[in-house]
């Protein structure tokens, strides 16, 4: 079987409008898919009562999209019992779970089990701002061990994700793939950066992805720098925080929170593109899209020494700071890198959305061809 007519059901907890990298990724992938002839079940859910309801079912670029209501609704466990229905009844070549952090990927693999339907899981990790929820993460992963073990294959976005899984569930390294997420390259044109120097914070508006440390190390870059402004990109509910802390440290006029539409990354290019400096001090990223999109437009970048972070920074591509440090290390940090790296380093490789698609069929061809399926 080539990759041509192949039914394939990705199955992920969101989708767009709702934004994250999970969704990006999926709309990036499942969209070329589709233009490559694989013909794409997209299975996700959505808040029951929505204000503004989507449509149960559309498509969109190539993609049938088949939306289920999951509960509670104001909480992150999508509990959605129709992803058991739906895939129990459906018929696909090869189902790929993108995420495992809520209740959507170990009911789609019971699921697959119960039909024989090989799958594979890429793991999407990520932080959460629950200090609960981080410290059982381990206990969650393993829990999930039986359905990963029948995984066909189990892909990370980066090293850093497949070693830890690989070491936690203690499952045969030939089971396990890195694939990275792709990056768009934009048109020259969007590689300017402003006269002012602009530092822009990119991240979901969580608090575990650290946009307050840049906060409180401002007033020190403008100290050295009065013509600097930040510029938090992103959304999400810590945006009533930051905006508190940005009045309390009297930084209005140098501090703009803001969001462009999840699925316009070239409008997010030519954010990132006008920037002296783009910042993430995450607690826990596998493969942050933004931060590979800040490093094709040649911006240098500021991260966190922690997680896959730091494994950018070992190759050289960023440079990274303990989230211990104090608003003034942070501050000199983050002026050092803008004085000593004005662009990205211009020599290395950068994996694109159509080299992940071209991986990722092969391992969907294999999965079909039953060579890679464990039962």
């Amino acid at each position: 079987m080539n990759s041509d007519h192949l039914q394939l059901l990705m199955v992920a907890a969101r989708y767009f409008p709702f934004m994250g990298g999970i969704q990006t990724h999926v709309h990036e992938v499942g969209r070329r898919f589709a233009r490559n002839g694989i013909q794409v079940t997209l299975l996700t859910t959505v808040p029951p009562n929505l204000k503004n309801p989507l449509p149960k079912e559309e498509i969109v670029e190539g993609m049938r999209i088949i939306r289920v209501p999951a509960w509670p609704s104001q909480r992150d466990y999508y509990l959605a019992p129709e992803i058991y229905t739906l895939i129990t009844r459906g018929k696909w070549d090869v189902m790929h779970c993108q995420g495992c952090h809520t209740f959507v990927p170990p009911l789609a693999m019971l699921a697959a089990r119960e039909i024989k339907l090989p799958y594979v899981v890429t793991f999407h990790t990520g932080g959460h701002s629950s200090a609960f929820r981080n410290s059982i993460r381990n206990v969650q992963w393993r829990m999930q061990r039986p359905f990963f073990a029948h995984a066909a294959k189990l892909i990370g976005v980066s090293q850093f994700e497949a070693n830890y899984f690989r070491s936690l569930l203690h499952l045969p390294a030939q089971q396990f793939s890195v694939i990275p997420n792709g990056v768009i390259f934009p048109e020259s044109e969007t590689t300017t950066p402003t006269e002012r120097l602009l530092i822009t914070s990119v991240g979901r508006l969580e608090k575990y992805k650290g946009h307050q440390h840049m906060i409180a190390a401002l007033p020190y870059i403008l100290e050295q720098r009065p013509d600097a402004h930040l510029l938090i990109l992103g959304a999400g509910p810590y945006e009533k925080a930051l905006r508190t802390l940005v009045d309390r440290l009297a930084l209005t006029p140098y501090v703009e929170i803001r969001s462009v539409p999840a699925s316009d990354r070239q409008g997010m290019a030519k954010l990132l593109a006008q920037s002296a400096l783009v910042t993430l001090l995450s607690e826990y990223e596998a493969h942050p899209i933004a931060v590979i999109e800040a490093l094709a437009l040649q911006r240098p970048v500021l991260v966190a020494d922690t997680s896959g972070l730091r494994e950018i920074a070992e190759q050289g591509l960023a440079r990274s700071i303990s989230l211990k440090s104090t608003p003034e290390e942070i501050a000199r940090a983050a002026l050092q890198h803008i004085e000593s790296s004005p662009t990205a380093p211009a020599r290395f490789t950068l994996p694109t959305w159509d080299d992940c698609v071209q991986k990722l069929q092969d391992v969907y061809v294999s999965v079909a061809r039953r060579e890679l399926c464990v039962f």
